[in-house]
């Protein structure tokens, strides 16, 4: 099939070809009921005109944090006029001015002029109307390391979760979303006084609970007949193994994209293999290119040898090149293994058999880090 008979071909595997979007939000939101009434607990006291509680929300990358906080906003805002519920991706709004903007819009319909306004007075606007209106104001900081490293974390945290000093009656908190199995970041003291925060945990999801969210989005997806219970547990599993939810949805797209590129009807054992071989490379640069200098220093010297390092072998030539601490060595570790670049093995030796082999989960020859 040529190039033009690829773009022309009107018959699609795809009845909604959206379901597989990273943002899609899926009528049915399974799985996070836990989750989501402890947001909803957070929030309730505001909606009565009480103070709303900070929450850190921690959990694997595609484990459903953003879905839950964005749904939760959506039932909140859908019950009370009394809380204005601002989401602001930290990736995106990483400055103190672009986040208030994100605020002010959310209130007043528009964002403020880009130049020529001060902050302070966008800042005192936002508060007083706040203030005018008895409502409160919730904020969910998704990525908030973006913050961290952009050095903006605690000034904008502070102006929300101190502003009731200066405007008396402004109830504020927020929620802090972070792909990470620990909140690791340190608030300035006086931040630390007001966010006092209680943790949300996210799981990973299990191969039933995997299972039957892609065989939803297949459902939204694909015509029926499309895509066989034998692919979808292939690709249920692949995505277990990889604990990534996201890649199990890019998956099903892939597949139906090259099915339909080879005019098939249906997605075949073929199809998913090709698809399997395109998105592996992706991910694992991404993940890669997401290292900080420490964790690709200590990657590399682990690729540079042909055999299987000791952790502590493994420190020791990491202290020696980039004089690296211990307790750095073991965050390092513990987040490659997280984001699943190498797997650490018991060897059953050492210190009360507490020595861990070293193993890469790629080819370090494939790529450059």
């Amino acid at each position: 099939m040529g190039i033009e008979d690829i773009l022309m071909h009107d018959e699609s595997l795809f009845q909604n070809i959206n379901a597989f979007d990273p943002d899609y939000v899926p009528p049915n939101y399974n799985f996070r009921d836990t989750q989501m009434e402890a947001m909803a607990m957070s929030i309730r006291p505001a909606m009565r005109g009480g103070q709303p509680s900070n929450a850190v929300v921690l959990g694997s990358p595609a484990t459903g944090k953003t879905t839950a906080m964005r749904k939760v906003f959506e039932l909140v805002e859908k019950n009370t006029e009394k809380v204005v519920c601002v989401y602001i991706n930290c990736q995106i709004h990483t400055t103190r001015f672009g986040i208030f903007s994100q605020i002010y819009k959310k209130i007043f319909g528009h964002t403020p002029p880009e130049t020529g306004v001060p902050f302070s007075r966008i800042y005192d606007q936002i508060m007083k109307e706040l203030q005018k209106n008895s409502k409160s104001l919730i904020v969910a900081f998704d990525d908030i390391n973006y913050l961290f490293q952009s050095n903006n974390a605690n000034k904008v945290v502070y102006d929300l979760l101190r502003a009731y000093e200066e405007y008396p009656g402004v109830k504020s908190s927020i929620f802090a979303i972070l792909s990470d199995l620990e909140f690791k970041y340190a608030f300035d003291k006086n931040v630390n006084t007001v966010f006092i925060p209680q943790e949300i945990i996210f799981p990973l999801y299990t191969y039933s609970e995997i299972e039957a969210i892609l065989g939803d989005r297949v459902k939204a997806g694909f015509f029926p007949g499309v895509l066989s219970d034998d692919i979808l547990e292939q690709v249920s599993m692949y995505t277990l193994e990889n604990g990534d939810l996201r890649v199990g949805i890019n998956l099903l797209r892939s597949c139906g994209n090259i099915a339909e590129a080879d005019a098939s009807r249906e997605i075949t054992q073929e199809h998913l293999d090709k698809a399997i071989d395109s998105i592996v490379s992706v991910n694992i640069m991404d993940t890669l290119g997401s290292l900080n200098d420490n964790e690709k220093a200590v990657l590399r010297i682990a690729a540079d040898y042909d055999g299987i390092y000791t952790a502590g072998e493994l420190l020791e030539l990491s202290k020696e090149k980039i004089g690296i601490s211990k307790s750095s060595f073991n965050r390092v570790i513990d987040k490659l293994e997280f984001v699943r670049l190498i797997d650490t093995k018991f060897t059953g030796k050492g210190v009360k058999g507490n020595s861990r082999q070293i193993i890469l989960r790629f080819n370090p020859d494939e790529y450059s880090f």
